[in-house]
C-alpha cells in the first residue's frame, strides 16, 4: 500500500512510498482502511522533534476510516464499522481511567514506542502516535478505534479525533469557561479556531482572537470571535474592553514560551490560563515567585482537551448535527497522499489555512 514515512527526525519531507504494508492485527487490534485525515501541525512537530516520534515511521494521526479486520479477541467493533483514531486510547482499566482521567491513560501510548505497526521495504516501522494516518491502512488497538454513526462524513469524524476535540475539550473540559466570561485566544490556526468555537458554546460574552496573521482574523469571527487583533493591539483591546485588568480566560494555542507568557499576562487576577500548544520539551517559562502568589492566576496544561472520547466524541457529533459546531468551514481544503509535502509545506507557512483534509478515495 501507500504510506508517507519519516526517515528520520529533522526531514522537511516525508517519503512517498508504495512498498508498505501493515503488521497483522494481534488478538486486540484492529485494522482499518483510512478514507480521511487532517493535517495536523503536530505532524510538523513530529517531524521537526518538537513531539517525541520514531523513525522510521508513518506520519498522521487525525483521522477516520472503515475497519476492515478484527483481532481474534475484539468484540466491540466488527469488519465494515465507520470509526475515528484516538491516539490516546483508554484502556479503562488503569488508575488514570478509573480516576475519570482517560486522556492521561500511558497503557496503549507506551506500547507506541515499542511496537512497530508497519513494515517499510521489508523493516519494522513505527506509527506516530501510535497511529500513523498517512497511510491506506494502518492496525490499532481497539481501544484506539472509536465507533461513529455511518452516515457521519469520514472528513468530519477526523476533525473530531484530534483538532477540534483538542479545542473544544479545552474550554469546556479543562478550563470550564463560565456563560457571559471574556475570553482570549492566542493562535488562531484549526485548534484555535475550535477553542473559539468551543468558547462560543459555552456562551463568552467576548471572545478575543489573537494572530499576527491578518487574514484569519475574519476567519476566525466566522468561527465566534467578537474581536480580533494582531498580538500588537491586543494591550488596547484589553483596555477598550476589560479596563486593562484582563480577561476571566486566556487560552495559548501556540506552544512558544513567549505566546505562554502573553496568556499570563492577558488574564485578570484570579484568572485563569491555558496551554494547548504542544511546546518543546526545552523551551522554558519563567514566572516569578511573587507573581504566582500575588495574581492568585490558575495555570492549566490541557492535553487532548482533557477529553474522554468515549464520552465527547457522541457529544461532538451531536452538536454538530444541530448546527452549534461547524465542521464543514474548517476544510479549507482537500488534498490526496500524493500531495502530502505540499500540504505540509503550506501549513509551515502559515497562511490562512485552517485545516486541510487528505482523502483516499
Amino acid at each position: 500500500m501507500k504510506a508517507a514515512v519519516l526517515n528520520q527526525v529533522g526531514d522537511d519531507k516525508l517519503e512517498l512510498r508504495d512498498d508498505v504494508t501493515t503488521t497483522a492485527p494481534g488478538p486486540d487490534e484492529v485494522r482499518i482502511r483510512m478514507r480521511a485525515c487532517g493535517v495536523c501541525h503536530s505532524d510538523l512537530s513530529a517531524m521537526d522533534g518538537t513531539l517525541p516520534a520514531l523513525a522510521p515511521g508513518v506520519i498522521g494521526h487525525e483521522g477516520a476510516g472503515e475497519v476492515v479486520e478484527v483481532g481474534s479477541a475484539v468484540t466491540s467493533l466488527a469488519v465494515g464499522d465507520h470509526v475515528l483514531i484516538t491516539f490516546v486510547p483508554p484502556c479503562g482499566k488503569c488508575a488514570q481511567c478509573a480516576s475519570g482521567q482517560s486522556h492521561l491513560c500511558l497503557v496503549h501510548t507506551l506500547a507506541a514506542f515499542t511496537s512497530p505497526r508497519f513494515v517499510v521495504g521489508g523493516a519494522p516501522a513505527f506509527g506516530y502516535a501510535g497511529l500513523g494516518a498517512f497511510a491506506e491502512e494502518l492496525v490499532v488497538p481497539a481501544d484506539g478505534a472509536v465507533k461513529i454513526d455511518n452516515d457521519v462524513p469520514f472528513e468530519i469524524a477526523a476533525l473530531i479525533a484530534c483538532g477540534v476535540m483538542t479545542g473544544v475539550g479545552s474550554v469546556l473540559n479543562t478550563a470550564k469557561v463560565e456563560p457571559g466570561s471574556s475570553v482570549a485566544v492566542i493562535g488562531c490556526g484549526g485548534v484555535g479556531v475550535s477553542v473559539i468555537q468551543g468558547a462560543r458554546l459555552a456562551a463568552a460574552s467576548r471572545i478575543v482572537a489573537v494572530d499576527p496573521i491578518v487574514e484569519k482574523h475574519e476567519v476566525a469571527k466566522k468561527f465566534g470571535a467578537t474581536h480580533a487583533t494582531t498580538p500588537e493591539g491586543v494591550a488596547d483591546l484589553n483596555n477598550q474592553l476589560n479596563g486593562g485588568m484582563g480577561f476571566d480566560y486566556t487560552f495559548d494555542v501556540v506552544g512558544l514560551p513567549q505566546t505562554i507568557r502573553s496568556a499570563w499576562d492577558l488574564a485578570r487576577r484570579g484568572g485563569h490560563v491555558t496551554v494547548v500548544g504542544a511546546g518543546r520539551a526545552d523551551a522554558m517559562v519563567q514566572f516569578s515567585a511573587q507573581e504566582l502568589f500575588l495574581h492568585d492566576k490558575t495555570l492549566h496544561g490541557s492535553f487532548y482537551g482533557t477529553s474522554n472520547v468515549r464520552r465527547d466524541v457522541p457529544r461532538l457529533i451531536s452538536l454538530w448535527r444541530e448546527g452549534r459546531l461547524d465542521l464543514e468551514s474548517m476544510i479549507s481544503k482537500r488534498i490526496k497522499l500524493d500531495d502530502i509535502n505540499e500540504g505540509l509545506q503550506a501549513l509551515r507557512g502559515g497562511g490562512s489555512l485552517i485545516r486541510q483534509v487528505v482523502t483516499f478515495d
